[in-house]
Formats: structure tokens, sequence, C-alpha cells
């Protein structure tokens, strides 16, 4: 892996919905088609469905046709515990390092804030590592979905 080419994440709006709808379609079809479950309509829908804009980011990238990502992180039915979902990284860019960078950074905000976060992701995904790296467990699974739990990690204290 190399080291993650620089990017930022800006607050989406309503206007970034359907860019973010055909890109979650792209990156959730080679999942979904291994399970069976690939629907070009309902890929979509259930991001127009479930996007709340004031809980998202979209990843940008020099260079790069955006968007190159997006990340949504919002408050659970749980307390003390985020929801992460819509953790998407355009295909291209992937294995450079830029979804550790963006999760890593995900992550130390919750931590900042003393918050667990939970998520689920696909059954087989090769994103299920990645959140196992950081400190994500298994806490269910169905036949379609993995669901992990990682509790915040307290801050060291300075020396």
């Amino acid at each position: 892996m190399t080291a993650a080419p620089a990017w930022t994440l800006r607050p989406a709006t309503a206007a970034d919905l359907e860019p973010l709808v055909e890109l979650r379609a792209a990156v959730m079809r080679p999942d979904l088609e291994r399970l069976g479950r690939y629907d070009e309509h309902r890929v979509r829908q259930r991001m127009r469905d479930a996007y709340e804009p004031e809980h998202t980011s979209v990843l940008e990238l020099p260079g790069f046709p955006p968007p190159a990502g997006c990340l949504t992180v919002r408050p659970d039915d749980r307390p003390g515990t985020l929801l992460l979902e819509h953790f998407y990284l355009a295909p291209a860019l992937h294995g450079r390092g830029l979804g550790t960078a963006v999760l890593r950074a995900a992550l130390a905000r919750a931590d900042a804030a003393g918050l667990a976060v939970r998520l689920n992701v696909l059954r087989g995904s090769p994103a299920r590592r990645l959140y196992e790296r950081h400190g994500f467990v298994l806490t269910a699974e169905d036949p379609v979905d993995v669901f992990l739990h990682r509790p915040p990690t307290p801050r060291k204290a300075a020396s």
C-alpha cells in the first residue's frame, strides 16, 4: 500500500445525492452480485431513502472527478454510539491507503468524543478487513450482513 494521496472532506449538500447514488451502485455491485442480491433500482433507492446530507461528507481528491468517495457518520439509536454508513470510495482509488486515512480521521473524532462506532458490511466484503484492523469486532451476522462494533479508544495522555 502506498501513502494516501492528499484529500479533503466537505459537507454534503442535496446536490450531491445523485452522484453519490451512482458511486454507491458502482462500489456495491461486485459484492451484491456475488451475494445474488444486485438490483439496479434498489441499490440506488436505498441511498436515496437514507440520505442525510447533514451527517454526510463528500471525499474530494485533487485531479480526481468528484465524488472520490463519501462517508456518513450519524448518531445511533444506542446512546454513546455513532453509526458509520455509506462509506464508499471510487473503485479506482482502492488500495492506495485512502480508505484507511479517511476511516482513521472519522474514528479519531469519535474517540475524542468518547463514542463507540457501529456499522454493517456485506458478507465477504474486503472492507471487513479494513474495519477489523481498526478495532471493530463482530457482534452479529445474518445471511447478507456482518455487524461490527468498535468501543471508543481512550486518548493517550501527553507525556
